[in-house]
């Protein structure tokens, strides 16, 4: 029997491969653009000489606003209903921690450091529990369980550090955030691969 004629049973269910290909595409996209916000949002904190409070707020919130977006698209790009729950809980955990950081009255970098604290170990769990789902491949589910204790890692040493000062919550949040940024497009390229894998293999079906 030829190699052909297994095709069928070794790729994702071949009714749905002809889909595959444009859901990979759009996670894929939506990881990379977060990783880029995060990476950008990264350098702009680190470098940002003599940052205040109030910029580090206005920062952080507008992250945050961005971020709720992507992970909304991840969540209706995803095939099946653990990631969609998973991806817009991790968009409501975004609006409500830029919503705080936003309007708490007269923010002080206390304030800042419990609320980006909250917001990075629960959205660290929520990646994690993500990495375990199925639907993604064994490398970028790794990718979200790496991405996902290093947020719980950043949120602990916040909770445990709660009295640091903008420039040092600004330096630590900027190291974070590439962190969690390349890590991020990493993912993005890695799912893009495996949509073209599919692509092609679900064109080699059809022309066997």
């Amino acid at each position: 029997m030829t190699r052909t004629a297994h095709l069928p049973d070794e790729v994702v269910p071949l009714k749905q491969a002809k889909g595959m290909p444009v859901m990979l595409k759009s996670t894929s996209t939506s990881l990379i653009l977060l990783g880029i916000l995060a990476v950008i949002t990264g350098i702009l904190a680190i470098a940002w000489p003599g940052i205040t409070v109030l910029a580090l707020v206005i920062l952080f919130a507008v992250y945050a606003f961005i971020d709720a977006g992507l992970q909304a698209a991840r969540a209706f790009s995803s095939g099946s209903a653990g990631p969609v729950f998973g991806h817009l809980f991790l968009g409501l955990v975004d609006l409500a921690a830029g919503v705080i950081a936003l309007v708490w009255p007269a923010p002080t970098a206390y304030v800042l450091v419990i609320v980006v604290a909250a917001w990075a170990v629960v959205g660290g769990f929520v990646e994690i529990f993500a990495g375990f789902q199925s639907g993604e491949t064994a490398g970028t589910r790794a990718l979200f369980i790496l991405s996902g204790l290093v947020s719980v890692a950043f949120g602990v040493l916040l909770f445990a550090r709660p009295g640091v000062g903008a420039v040092t919550l600004a330096l630590l949040f900027g190291l974070y955030s590439l962190v969690y940024g390349f890590s991020q497009i990493t993912a993005g390229i890695q799912v893009r691969r495996v949509g073209a894998d599919v692509s092609s293999l679900s064109e080699l079906r059809h022309a066997a």
